[in-house]
C-alpha cells in the first residue's frame, strides 16, 4: 500500500516547509518519512536555515529498495540549501547518491515527484530528467532550468503528470494541495481499475 510520502532532508532546510508537510500529509492519512544521506551513521541532526530548528533523520534513501518504494507514494525535494547538500559526490567521476536516487525515481510513473524552489539544484547532473517536462522554478534558477531543458512555465505551482513543482519554499501549500488531489485521483483510479479486474 502506497502510504508514505517521502521528504529529502539536510541541513538548512526551510522550516516553515517542512514543518507545514509534517503536519499536512499526516493530516491527509499519510506517513512522512524524511530520507538523507547518512553516511553510515544510525541518523543525523539537521538543522534549519532562518532558526537552527533541529530535525533527527535516521533513514537513508541509499538503501530503500525497489519494494520499499512500493510504499512511496510520492518523494519531495523541498527548498532551502537541501538539494545543494545533496549534490554533493566525493567521486567526481560517479553521480552523487541522491542523484542516482533521483533517476530511479522518475523511472517510476507510480511515484509522484515534487521539486520546490531551490531542489532543482538536485537535478543539475542528471538534467535529462527533466528535459521537456513543464514546470516552474525560482526566479533565481530560470537560467538553469532552461539549461536543464525544462518547459518553463510562469506559475506558482504546475503540474505535469506525476511531477508537480512549486516557485518558492513560500508555496509548500500549493504544492501539498496538488501533490493531494493527484494521489487522491490515482487512488480513485486504482479502485476502479480494482472493480473491473
Amino acid at each position: 500500500m502506497k502510504n508514505k510520502i517521502g521528504i529529502l532532508i539536510e541541513s538548512d532546510y526551510y522550516e516553515d516547509e517542512i514543518f507545514y508537510y509534517r503536519f499536512r500529509f499526516k493530516e491527509a492519512g499519510y506517513e512522512v518519512h524524511f530520507l538523507s544521506r547518512l553516511w553510515g551513521n544510525d541518523g543525523i541532526t539537521f538543522t534549519g536555515h532562518e532558526y537552527r530548528a533541529p530535525l533527527y533523520c535516521n533513514e537513508s534513501f541509499e538503501y530503500l529498495s525497489d519494494v520499499d518504494l512500493d510504499e512511496y507514494a510520492a518523494v519531495i525535494v523541498p527548498a532551502g540549501i537541501v538539494a545543494d547538500r545533496l549534490r554533493y559526490t566525493e567521486n567526481v567521476n560517479a553521480l552523487p547518491p541522491a542523484c542516482a536516487f533521483m533517476q530511479r525515481l522518475f523511472a517510476r510513473k507510480d511515484i509522484v515527484k515534487g521539486v520546490i524552489c531551490h531542489g532543482l539544484w538536485l537535478l543539475s547532473p542528471v538534467s535529462e530528467l527533466v528535459k521537456g517536462r513543464k514546470m516552474t522554478v525560482h526566479n533565481n534558477l530560470l537560467g538553469d532550468a532552461r539549461n536543464y531543458g525544462v518547459d518553463y512555465v510562469d506559475a506558482d505551482v504546475m503540474v505535469d503528470d506525476d511531477l508537480i513543482s512549486a516557485r518558492t519554499g513560500g508555496h509548500c501549500y500549493l504544492l501539498a494541495s496538488e501533490m493531494l488531489k493527484v494521489l487522491l485521483r490515482r487512488k480513485k483510479e486504482d479502485e476502479l481499475g480494482k472493480l473491473y479486474f
